[in-house]
């Protein structure tokens, strides 16, 4: 009896850990939206465990600003408010484009080369129209331009903000002007790279993401309004 209570703990962390990736990953690339209802007895089915595992994984996924869960309601996958994410995308934009201005320092042969390879991987995928193959192809050259800035910490940094950002971003490339724009930012920035110009490079990168007024209008419209939460104090400056 003894034996068994004191085993019992691990196999149940085991598979709220499970639960927490798989429903986090979910989140994080939209395929929970913001808003997404998250009900206890659902997840438990789903996963074939007890309401606790679950529970635990919501309480983390909670934790990590992911998910909001009230008093005797639903959890819910969480929403960010408009300003939020433009705030979000700001703060991306910056750290992108320094992270270009790097790179165009202390670029090499074999960064130029990626460079070279990542436009080749983005012109094949947007040939062939698919939004997967060119989002693929889009993470792959932006791949090479944190690995080319040769500070880990930064690149780790936009790696996470991206992450958080991703389920807004889920009508990226739906459409050819969207995956011709991309690509043409794309060949830009990987030329001023090339060239050494950090102050071009630095500022073709943050053309590319969609924080200026005219960009975050354009990306505005494609995410329905429901994903946002309503404004705060906290959001406004």
């Amino acid at each position: 009896m003894t034996l068994s209570a004191a085993a019992d703990p691990e196999p149940r962390a085991g598979l709220a850990k499970d639960i927490l990736a798989t429903l986090g990953e979910e989140i994080e690339q939209g395929i929970l939206a913001p808003g997404c209802a998250l009900d206890e007895r659902a997840l438990a089915v789903r996963f074939n465990v007890s309401r606790t595992p679950v529970r635990e994984a919501l309480q983390q996924l909670a934790a990590r600003e992911l998910v909001n869960i009230a008093p005797r309601q639903c959890a819910i996958v969480a929403r960010l408010s408009i300003s939020k994410v433009r705030a979000m995308l700001e703060y991306v934009g910056e750290l992108e484009s320094l992270c270009a201005r790097l790179a165009a320092r202390r670029g090499d042969e074999s960064l130029h080369a990626a460079l070279d390879a990542g436009i080749h991987h983005c012109r094949q995928a947007a040939q062939t129209g698919s939004q997967q193959a060119y989002a693929a192809a889009n993470a792959l050259f932006h791949e090479v331009i944190y690995t080319g800035c040769r500070n880990t910490y930064l690149a780790e940094h936009i790696r996470q903000a991206r992450r958080r950002l991703q389920r807004y971003r889920t009508q990226d490339f739906l459409n050819s002007s969207q995956i011709a724009k991309s690509l043409s930012d794309h060949q830009e920035i990987a030329r001023a790279i090339q060239a050494g110009d950090e102050p071009q490079a630095g500022a073709a990168m943050l053309l590319h993401v969609p924080a200026g007024t005219t960009g975050f209008s354009e990306f505005l419209a494609t995410v329905p309004m429901n994903f946002f939460a309503g404004e705060t104090s906290s959001d406004t400056p």
